[in-house]
């Protein structure tokens, strides 16, 4: 198989880094999405400590994985964020929460994600995923009603934030990838053009395709693929299921994760409602090369036994292009 297989290793926080890896290798993954969370990948460290990005190079090989992307979803949910409350507190380091000033925590958590690209290209990686957070996304409903400079200034907002982090990331060769998903300045269609414009569609800030957060909203991942060619930087693997019964509600109706009231869900990769094949068809078709990373969320089902099942059903869904001799074989049978 030509792109990798990789696991993200957000949902895995919890555990040493070399656990981890030691789980990965066992289960049969190529390499790592690597979360700058817990002990797994430490921007201030990476920066400051001469051995700590050789170390990290080096527990990978010894477990014959690669690394082909970092993410600081969490940090960057920072950045643009209004109101920053508990919820940060409870997901960003101590160093960035510090006194939890809110305009203190978003110009701390901008300096990381720039700090972030400084540490991609450390660790010989050019795509760092992620979170941009959004200052309008608590009007998602539109009511009580919004005027519209409230909605234009929500993305001015986001464009003086992150265009001097994007500078950094042009200086390092590194490229943004940004996760379309509720609560983002990103989180459908139509906000990922005016995202995209709103800085300029520099190079430098792409897209994170998942179609988890799609298809729940009635949008269609094939299309968006074909869509943003261009910008498809990096592929998460993650599944769902829709359960719109009359009852169930596609805003989830303030209902756990596991809650089977719940209108979606995510799920296994494979068994929801994602059309994978015709997905990597337009992946395969973009010419689409990077990783395929696993985003293990399924509240319904051990992680380890779920994500060990991932692997071997990726490989079983992702198929590569047919080469050149068979286009050409077949182009001379017609």
């Amino acid at each position: 198989m030509s792109r990798p297989i990789t696991l993200f290793t957000g949902q895995w926080a919890d555990l040493p880094f070399t656990r981890v890896c030691e789980l990965a290798a066992e289960w049969g993954y190529d390499g790592l999405e690597i979360a700058c969370s817990g002990d797994h990948f430490e921007v201030d460290r990476a920066l400051a400590e001469p051995g700590y990005v050789a170390d990290r190079l080096r527990l990978l090989g010894e477990y014959g994985l690669s690394v082909h992307a970092i993410s600081n979803h969490l940090v960057g949910q920072a950045v643009c964020d209004d109101p920053i409350d508990f919820r940060h507190q409870a997901i960003v380091p101590g160093r960035i929460w510090g006194d939890g000033e809110a305009e203190g925590v978003r110009q701390r958590a901008a300096t990381e994600l720039a700090d972030t690209a400084r540490a991609a290209a450390k660790l010989g990686v050019d795509t760092v995923v992620g979170f941009t957070g959004s200052k309008i996304w608590k009007y998602v409903a539109m009511f009580p009603p919004v005027p519209q400079e409230v909605i234009d200034d929500g993305y001015a907002d986001f464009a003086q934030r992150w265009n001097p982090i994007l500078d950094v990331f042009d200086a390092e060769g590194v490229r943004f990838a940004h996760e379309v998903h509720p609560s983002e300045i990103a989180y459908d269609y139509w906000t990922t053009k005016r995202a995209l414009a709103a800085v300029g569609n520099r190079p430098a800030f792409g897209l994170n395709w998942d179609p988890s957060h799609f298809v729940w909203q009635d949008l269609d991942p094939v299309g968006f693929i074909l869509d943003f060619a261009d910008r498809i930087y990096h592929v998460d693997c993650k599944d769902t299921r829709k359960r719109f019964d009359g009852r169930n509600g596609r805003l989830g109706s303030h209902l756990a994760w596991s809650d089977p009231r719940r209108g979606w869900d995510f799920v296994s990769t494979g068994h929801g409602d994602v059309p994978w094949e015709d997905c990597f068809r337009a992946l395969n078709s973009i010419g689409y090369s990077g990783p395929i990373s696993v985003e293990w969320e399924d509240a319904g089902m051990d992680r380890e036994r779920g994500a060990a099942e991932a692997v071997h059903r990726i490989r079983e869904l992702v198929f590569d292009k047919p080469t050149a001799a068979f286009d050409a074989a077949f182009s001379n049978q017609k």
